[in-house]
């Protein structure tokens, strides 16, 4: 069990330099008043941050920094896991992160996720979602358990049950098989690699044991072959080059010549295209033109016609100009067809010479190859004693990579058969099955309490069903929040009894955030307080309420929180009434 002992912060959200330190365990029940905005539930966003490095309220860390001195926020919670004392600290400008067991600091070498990792797995023994579970109900973000989803509803069953290690185990499985699958596929190649190394060492014996004379002829006859047609291609490759010699000096040369024709046929083409429009413009001012704009003088009819006649004289001579050069233009096109086919010849016979070059450094690789063999058979008699031991060495490696894939497929099936047991399927399911009736139970106990006749039923997949007199099944959404907070009250008193029976995650600590506030009526308010006085010794209860004149008799004692110079500060009146 946990025991939170003491909680402290300066510089957090609204309070000051000065410390403001609560004792958890001083009085069994807590009565937290005050104006809103004095900083009634900054306890609980201290204790989330020192805890998980995060608010209990959806505010981002750098506003968690009081903005008034905007330095040296820090926050210490004070608690017993077991028979050793804990002591976590945490701040901000700057950062800090300590863990302290029984005074001394926990080596801080990981980084700090796997610093956090071994305060929630191996100190605290529960997360963000947990926590809030079983230890705070409040009307900020956090969700409600009814509100989460099937899988994080499952999370936090895990928690409470402290079966979130058959996960863990599960996760290591996994990561064992991945492992195991790699070493599998090396043991496969290497057991492949050697039944081909061994395979081609008994052809090597078959081939010094067998070959013979007329063998190595053979392949002396098959030299001559591949020599006969390198020198093939070799011929093959002096005529292609002799033609390009002679043919792609003149082609490029024309195709220059004719490219650099078309270029100033087509730039003539577009000078008599702008002569003839200027000569169109020029026509078509005196057309229309009867006096001179300039001057304004009229323009003789003799003059105009003169004008006239001498542009579309100019206009047919440059019209003939164009059909000349187009005609040579097509006769320049020509040209280029022509020799663009005598450069493609060009290219193919340098294709040509490329290929038969890659073709004859193959053939000559294979003579080396073949030449390489009847060196090897030459003197088979000397090798065939050192193949035959060689022989043996590789026969000894293939067993001993077989007898390795066997052992690993062995623990690959064990690995398998554990894989399912701790799947959520698995031995998960047999633990939550037998704690469903025993949650349905509490629930439906504390629902009573609180005046809420239904009856509530959670299955083996976390979903609800829930009955109500004389009306058909119903979920949670279905009813009004008082309803509702009925029911996240009875889980949030269940989830503390399951954890003390499993004695996992169970805490003295219980936080109740304006709760009393929100949709709870006079009946809810007397019925909720039963439970809380039912509560064992061992319990510490922190209610925070703006309804302090109704609920003051009611608590052994009262913080109020309140606004001083912009700074929060907090009375402890020490009551001892309830």
């Amino acid at each position: 069990m946990i025991i939170f002992k003491t909680l402290r912060y300066k510089n957090f959200l609204s309070t000051g330099d000065n410390w403001a330190e609560i004792n958890l365990t001083s009085h069994k029940s807590t009565l937290i008043v005050g104006h809103n905005g004095a900083g009634k539930s900054t306890l609980l966003d201290a204790m989330s941050f020192a805890l998980f490095g995060k608010a209990h309220r959806n505010i981002n860390k750098p506003q968690l920094v009081n903005t008034i001195n905007n330095k040296n926020c820090l926050v210490e919670i004070v608690f017993q896991a077991g028979k050793a004392e804990f002591k976590i600290v945490r701040g901000l400008k700057p950062n800090i992160f300590e863990i302290w067991k029984n005074d001394v600091l926990i080596n801080q070498d990981a980084k700090a996720l796997e610093y956090q990792k071994i305060l929630e797995q191996n100190i605290l023994k529960l997360n963000h979602k947990s926590f809030h579970q079983i230890v705070v109900l409040g009307s900020s973000s956090f969700i409600p358990f009814m509100q989460l989803s099937a899988q994080n509803r499952r999370e936090v069953i895990e928690d409470l049950l402290d079966i979130n290690i058959f996960s863990k185990m599960n996760t290591i499985i996994k990561e064992k098989n991945a492992i195991l699958k790699e070493k599998q596929k090396d043991i496969a190649y290497q057991l492949d690699l050697k039944k081909n190394q061994i395979d081609s060492q008994r052809k090597y014996i078959r081939d010094i044991t067998a070959m013979n004379e007329e063998e190595i002829n053979a392949k002396k006859d098959q030299i001559g072959q591949t020599e006969a047609e390198i020198s093939q291609l070799i011929g093959e490759s002096a005529e292609a080059s002799d033609y390009i010699d002679a043919e792609r000096g003149k082609t490029e040369e024309a195709l220059k010549k004719a490219h650099n024709r078309r270029q100033s046929l087509l730039q003539f083409k577009a000078e008599f295209s702008s002569s003839i429009k200027s000569v169109v413009k020029d026509a078509k001012f005196y057309e229309d033109t009867e006096s001179c704009p300039t001057c304004e003088q009229e323009i003789a009819e003799e003059l105009r016609k003169t004008k006239l006649q001498t542009a579309q004289e100019r206009a047919r001579d440059l019209h003939d100009g164009i059909q000349k050069v187009e005609e040579e233009g097509r006769i320049v096109e020509d040209t280029i067809t022509q020799f663009n086919i005598s450069a493609e010849a060009i290219r193919k016979k340098q294709s040509l010479i490329q290929s038969n070059s890659q073709t004859v450094a193959r053939l000559q690789n294979t003579i080396k190859s073949l030449n390489d063999d009847i060196a090897r058979l030459s003197s088979r008699t000397g090798d065939l004693g050192r193949a035959n031991e060689e022989l043996t060495d590789m026969t000894t490696d293939k067993d001993r990579f077989m007898e390795e894939r066997l052992k690993m497929n062995e623990e690959q099936s064990y690995n398998t058969v554990m894989g399912e047991m701790l799947k959520d399927t698995g031995i998960k399911t047999k633990v939550i099955k037998q704690y469903v009736p025993v949650i349905n139970n509490l629930v439906n106990k504390y629902l009573q309490i609180l005046d809420f006749f239904v009856h509530f039923n959670l299955d083996e997949s976390f979903q609800e069903t829930i009955k109500s007199r004389h009306r058909d099944a119903f979920s949670y959404d279905s009813f009004s929040e008082g309803e509702k907070q009925r029911i996240d009250l009875a889980l949030l008193f269940t989830w503390r009894q399951i954890a003390k029976m499993k004695n996992s995650v169970a805490t003295n600590l219980l936080v109740l955030d304006e709760t009393f506030d929100s949709s709870l009526d006079h009946d809810g308010v007397e019925n909720l307080m039963k439970i809380l006085y039912s509560l064992d010794d061992d319990s510490n209860v922190f209610v925070i309420s703006h309804k302090g004149e109704i609920l003051e008799n009611k608590f052994k004692n009262k913080l109020e929180f309140f606004k001083e110079k912009n700074f929060s500060q907090m009375k402890d009146y020490g009551l001892q009434a309830a």
